[in-house]
């Protein structure tokens, strides 16, 4: 496991006293610490039961911070349910930051995270998770149970307690049409989550809502909340990563604000987010409330809002190459993808082409593959009701949502284009028609939760897609924080601007003190080579061997 950031360390480790849940070890004194000083930096990171009044909270709670006697450390907001705790209603510790622990690990553990973040278990059950996963079910609950403190169902009951509370905060949806839209079996079970975990009624939440903010909390049909993140986020280096590869008719950047299309596992949706101070405004439009969850992970996977940038920083910065460039501009992010598919076709037609290209080729291809069908619903029509909805994706030019945003077309639809719709040459073509037939087929898993190894596998045995286009998709679509695109020739670039080593063999050394964090290293080397040359990454394979089948490689 890598060492991140301000994480409570094992008391093994520091001669602390220890909290022990289920065999997760937390370091008592330095969480204490983190408590008694309300930093921030810890949210998400673990949580405190307090005994005395039964409710947990999160580490910058602004409370009065309770005698040790009376405190119990969690690693999961599930854990501290599992063990009788309610939710603090004044800091709400189920909307933290997720900890980035999960976020940022490939093992069995940190995949399981992201894929219930996703809502898998309340679509396929727990079995669909395992199955995914390619474990057991009794094994998963163990490792779960192991470093978390709560098994899947636990950890997805959390996740749907969460998702309720928002729609009860944010739409006019009837509490027992919005107990199913969050995933719950029953109305009953709705219920009685929402006493257990926040300790009122259901109504009696929406009415202290209606006390707050008046008596429409719906917004004229959309969902507003806030996603929280670790400060710094600089923003300004995020929104401009995003508008210089936006694809028209699918996304767009404008007033600080990044707007897109989504396709989500019930229907059609769009988002806007705007950064802002302490937290990112979201806006979302969807086909289907039951997608709440899966968008706001999708969306705070995009925006890479579960890192720990004091912890970045502090590695990249003690390298004096790029000191100064953390200093002057921290808490840089990785912009990663809210569709693993969409960023491996990315990374095929950005192969020896520029950013413009790439992008009219994009969208030409989104155009293509937009049926004529009915803009998103809004949240307050309710579940199945309304005109008709493509299950898979609304119109590119049709006003609603966010100025007729389109999602990316699906490994199926692009299968269905006809060759004069591609725009390319046709090696390139068939190297995304293979990858197409990968991804329906279920031979190539581009989920959040798959394995990196086994996708870069994967990847490689398609022709075409060499090292390079694996490990960029590896990057931005599965979230690994550790990868050096050595190759890459703004990267190297970047590399000589700064005055570090700029050939691949040299630079591959050098990057070993980034560790792990070598994917910021990146993204900060791109820029750098942005600001010094104006130009911008791109891939590195050629056209397949006809002899082979094989991509050739750049130097």
């Amino acid at each position: 496991m890598t060492s991140l950031g301000p994480r409570p360390i094992p008391a093994s480790q520091s001669g602390g006293r220890r909290g022990r849940i289920d065999g997760v070890e937390l370091d008592f004194e330095r969480c204490y610490r983190a408590v008694d000083s309300r930093d921030q930096r810890f949210d998400g990171w673990f949580y405190t039961g307090v005994t005395s009044t039964g409710i947990y909270c999160r580490p910058s709670c602004p409370a009065t911070t309770p005698k040790p006697g009376n405190v119990r450390f969690y690693p999961s907001a599930a854990a501290a349910q599992r063990a009788g705790f309610r939710a603090c209603r004044r800091c709400r510790p189920d909307a933290s930051p997720g900890s980035p622990q999960w976020d940022e690990r490939g093992d069995l553990a940190g995949r399981a995270m992201r894929l219930i973040a996703d809502g898998v278990v309340d679509r396929e059950g727990v079995p669909g998770l395992a199955g995914r996963l390619g474990y057991t079910e009794r094994h998963l609950h163990r490792i779960l149970t192991a470093q978390l403190g709560a098994g899947p169902l636990a950890l997805a009951r959390a996740q749907r307690a969460q998702t309720a509370r928002t729609l009860i905060e944010t739409t006019g949806l009837g509490l027992a049409e919005l107990a199913f839209a969050a995933g719950f079996g029953s109305v009953r079970q709705f219920n009685d989550t929402i006493r257990e975990v926040y300790g009122v009624a259901p109504s009696q939440l929406r009415d202290s809502v209606r006390r707050r903010r008046g008596p429409d909390p719906t917004g004229g049909g959309t969902i507003s909340l806030r996603l929280a993140y670790r400060p710094p986020l600089h923003a300004a280096a995020l929104l401009e990563f995003l508008a210089l590869r936006a694809v028209p008719g699918v996304e767009e950047v404008s007033d600080g604000t990044y707007r897109r299309g989504l396709l989500l596992p019930h229907g059609p949706a769009t988002v806007a987010l705007t950064p802002l101070a302490g937290h990112v405004a979201a806006t979302l439009r969807l086909a289907d409330v039951r997608d709440l969850a899966p968008a706001v992970a999708r969306c705070r996977r995009l925006f890479d809002l579960d890192a720990d940038p004091e912890a970045v920083d502090a590695t990249l910065g003690a390298d004096p190459a790029l000191a100064a460039a953390v200093a002057r501009d921290p808490g840089v992010r990785v912009p990663r993808a809210v569709d693993g598919f969409e960023m491996a076709v990315r990374a095929i037609v950005g192969q020896q082409i520029s950013v413009t290209a790439a992008r009219t080729t994009l969208s030409r291809l989104a155009t293509a593959a937009a049926p004529t069908v009915s803009a998103p619903l809004s949240v307050d029509q309710g579940i199945g009701s309304g005109s008709p909805v493509h299950p898979r994706r609304p119109p590119l030019d049709q006003p609603g949502g966010e100025g007729g945003l389109g999602a990316f077309p699906g490994a199926a639809e692009l299968l269905a284009l006809p060759g004069e719709a591609f725009g390319m040459p046709g090696a390139r073509r068939e190297t995304l028609r293979a990858l197409a037939r990968a991804v329906a087929d279920g031979g190539l898993d581009l989920d959040p939760g798959a394995d990196p190894d086994e996708v870069t596998r994967a990847l490689t045995a398609l022709p075409g897609i060499g090292p390079w286009t694996a490990a960029y998709v590896v990057m931005r679509a599965l979230g690994d924080p550790d990868v050096l695109l050595g190759t890459d020739l703004a990267v190297r670039r970047g590399a000589r601007a700064l005055g570090l080593p700029h050939d691949a063999t040299s630079l591959e050394a050098h990057a070993a003190r980034w560790r792990p964090w070598r994917s910021y290293a990146v993204v900060r080397l791109w820029s750098a080579s942005a600001r010094s040359e104006r130009s911008e990454p791109r891939g590195h394979e050629r056209k397949a061997d006809p002899a082979s089948g094989k991509p050739k490689e750049q130097a």
